[in-house]
């Protein structure tokens, strides 16, 4: 026979407990009882349900206090596990992240340089071992969040703008990933989940307005504007290599990649050394290094990359006025170059932002994408977005259902 859902009266209990656990951490059965409002008969009820579903577990007991120590209680992340992944055009850094935000196993590997369906092919590998190191196997998984270069479309399902990655763009990724998989796949532009791990573990963290621009082989920028992530009406805002500075905008050669990123791309920046007299095929770390040494080339292309970015800058704090601007990239982290920008910005603009580098340093996507598989599984476990909440939490341990989905 089968068990009767629980009253709503109850699921709002459930709710009210998980919410005060995700808000506050680790929490006292007396200090749900005051955060809830709930009876603390109700409150020994629920946490005995959730700890014996799985979904709560002892963490300690509290100390410091007068009177007897009582145990403390926290979501147990193991209760949900989540993929996520950073693609780059040379490098594929995967996680299994759980409940709670933890990566648990992650692995970094180069990009296959075939591209398309071989890329496909690497990503779900490198998941299913992963996931064969916890002892799960990957349709256990709640979803994947996939970091990519370009855009995604969701209408058509494909990524626009991925010229690192050959045949990247011309197939129906998600579908590719979740036969793969099993599980529910969302796409998101890589930049954008940078911005998203700078907003809960980084410069952004608190702050309600504030850029990260990416600055290496590209330049792209995510835009988080009052608490949420921009994408416009097709999912570019925030592709900033294509602004009309730092060259000839009406010039089709800079159709490709933009008029601004072909003109501090690290290709450009290669070129740029080589006008200033310096010596031809070196890369952006060797410029770098030759700066370091004294090099007049090296200096002058530095000081020439800044300006261009100072003027960037200054046109985006014209248009979001935000709080700050986070720099990250291999490029982007350069004390050298964020320096430079700072010595520009105040000749281009009467009100130049703060400008910080990322101190998630290369991670910041993949830590994005851990952040926002996390919420989603909240939102479908524990009802984040609104009640009612799964009856006693019990169905939300099986599988969810497939399905592509893109970050709205």
């Amino acid at each position: 026979m089968e068990t009767p859902d629980p009253p709503v009266a109850r699921q709002i209990s459930l709710y009210a407990v998980i919410q005060a656990i995700l808000a506050h951490g680790p929490t006292s059965r007396a200090d749900l009882a005051k955060r809830t409002g709930l009876s603390k008969q109700t409150i020994s009820e629920v946490v005995f349900e959730l700890e014996t579903a799985g979904w709560l577990k002892p963490q300690g007991r509290t100390s410091g206090k007068p009177g007897r120590s009582a145990v403390v209680y926290e979501i147990d992340g193991r209760a949900g596990l989540a993929a996520a992944i950073d693609l780059g055009g040379t490098k594929l850094n995967v996680a299994i992240g759980d409940l709670v935000g933890n990566a648990l196993a992650e692995s970094l590997v180069p990009t296959d340089a075939r591209g398309g369906l071989y890329v496909v092919d690497q990503i779900a590998a490198q998941i299913e071992t992963l996931s064969g190191q916890l002892g799960v196997t990957t349709r256990e998984l709640r979803i994947a969040v996939l970091g990519t270069p370009g855009v995604f479309q969701s209408e058509t399902t494909h990524i626009d703008f991925v010229p690192n990655i050959p045949g990247f763009g011309e197939i129906d990724v998600p579908t590719q990933l979740r036969q793969r998989l099993g599980i529910p796949v969302l796409i998101e532009n890589d930049v954008n989940l940078a911005a998203r791990g700078e907003q809960w573990r980084g410069h952004g963290a608190g702050i309600g307005n504030f850029v990260f621009i990416a600055f290496g082989t590209g330049v792209g920028m995510g835009i988080i504007a009052n608490g949420h992530l921009l994408r416009g009406a097709r999912g570019a805002a925030g592709e900033i290599g294509y602004l009309p500075l730092a060259g000839d905008p009406y010039d089709p050669r800079g159709f490709a990649l933009g008029t601004f990123e072909s003109s501090v791309g690290s290709a450009a920046i290669a070129e740029r050394y080589a006008g200033f007299g310096g010596r031809r095929g070196l890369t952006v770390r060797d410029i770098f290094a030759a700066l370091a040494s004294g090099d007049a080339a090296a200096i002058a292309t530095v000081e020439e990359t800044a300006r261009l970015m100072a003027l960037a800058i200054a046109a985006v704090g014209a248009m979001l006025d935000p709080e700050i601007v986070i720099l990250g990239g291999s490029i982007g982290l350069r004390s050298e170059l964020l320096e430079a920008i700072r010595r520009y910005l105040p000749r281009c603009t009467p009100t130049p932002p703060r400008i910080e580098a990322s101190v998630l340093g290369n991670r910041a996507a993949l830590i994005g994408a851990l952040s926002v598989a996390m919420e989603r599984m909240h939102d479908d476990l524990f009802g984040v977005g609104g009640l009612p909440m799964p009856p006693m939490l019990a169905s939300a341990r099986r599988p969810a259902a497939l399905g592509v989905t893109a970050e709205k």
